[in-house]
């Protein structure tokens, strides 16, 4: 009985280092992405306060980072793997799940800073004008 606990165990170590390693290098590369990209609509937005958009940038890929690592340690627990094919099903599950949480925490910072640009750029539009004429219907009294 114990060794049949440690062939199971034994399956989900690798399931474990790969799953780790890909967690880890996804949200870092998606991380580095959304600082790049996001430094562009941030600049825009913060046309004449470019510390401001640099600071910003900053904080919302660390809130991305802990939102991404904590939900990676929070899904890492996994039922026993009885052999490899199991393992390798429950590290798909687990990947999927990071992958689903990725995409949705990358599509809210797209929203994040498409909020802040159309904001910014609702601040700059001239004010409306006034109206020059008033308009008359013919044949009304």
């Amino acid at each position: 009985m114990e060794n049949t606990m440690m062939d199971a165990a034994s399956y989900l170590v690798p399931v474990y280092a790969v799953y780790a390693v890909t967690s880890v290098g996804l949200t870092v590369g998606l991380a580095r992405t959304l600082f790049r990209s996001g430094a562009v609509f941030l600049a825009d937005v913060f046309k004449d306060n470019p510390g401001m958009a640099e600071a910003v940038n900053r904080l919302l890929v660390v809130g991305f980072y802990l939102l991404n690592f904590g939900y990676a340690c929070l899904i890492m627990k996994a039922e026993r793997a009885t052999d490899i094919i199991s393992a390798i099903e429950i590290l798909a599950a687990k990947l999927g799940l990071l992958l689903l949480s990725l995409g949705v925490i990358h599509f809210g910072n797209v929203y994040l800073f498409h909020r802040m640009r159309r904001r910014a750029q609702m601040a700059v539009l001239p004010p409306p004008v006034v109206p020059q004429l008033k308009m008359v219907r013919v044949g009304a009294e």
